[in-house]
């Protein structure tokens, strides 16, 4: 979707600036929302739903969240609007029943969830890629009310296909409709300049990974 989260090559942000030894959390209050987050959403969402709660947040409110307050705020609303939970519940901190059918998952449970890096891998569809490395591709000029995994300054340019990947969920239909659908992920190489225009280093490229369908021939 175009919103303010995708901030890649949007001006007046300043550089990013990576902090020397920068710990997992800053403060113990962000390990709890990491925790709950997980905890929250076992067998109730996925992590692409999840990731699209975030990019709701309105824009004011988003640029002045850190890391961890987004993520309690896209927990918030997922289980304000499955149900979960209630807007009194939410305003007040406590619960005014307990849900029967709720269950509770263990520590054990949480570390394999964690674990699990091949989550998202699906098996290839039997039709063969549409592309192959070398191949010089286009990518959709896609403006989405939904969630995507095609950055806005990617969209509508030319590139190359470095390498495929294999098949994976396809995030858009998966945040949409929790609905698992195989896609063909390609790494695409991007010249600096059809990126970022005249004024980009002339040896300068950047590598994205992209789902087939966000992809034509160029």
């Amino acid at each position: 979707m175009n919103g303010v989260h995708d901030m890649g090559g949007m001006h007046g942000l300043g550089s990013v600036e990576p902090e020397p030894d920068e710990p997992v959390f800053h403060h113990d209050w962000e390990r709890r929302a990491f925790a709950l987050t997980i905890a929250a959403g076992a067998g109730r969402w996925n992590l692409d739903m999840s990731r699209h709660a975030r990019e709701r947040i309105p824009p004011a409110a988003y640029l002045q969240s850190s890391y961890y307050e987004k993520w309690i705020w896209g927990t918030e609303r997922l289980l304000l609007e499955l149900g979960y939970v209630t807007a009194p519940e939410l305003a007040s901190g406590k619960a005014a029943g307990r849900d029967p059918g709720a269950k509770a998952i263990s520590p054990e449970e949480v570390r394999a969830a964690l674990r699990n890096r091949r989550a998202a891998r699906m098996d290839e569809p039997p039709t063969p890629p549409r592309f192959k490395p070398g191949d010089r591709v286009r990518t959709k000029n896609l403006h989405p009310t939904g969630h995507t995994r095609l950055p806005r300054y990617a969209r509508d340019k030319q590139g190359v296909v470095e390498r495929h990947h294999g098949a994976f969920i396809f995030p858009d239909a998966h945040a949409a409709s929790g609905r698992k659908i195989a896609s063909r992920c390609y790494c695409v190489r991007f010249e600096g300049r059809e990126l970022w225009g005249a004024d980009a280093g002339p040896r300068d490229a950047i590598y994205v990974d992209l789902f087939e369908d966000y992809l034509e021939p160029a």
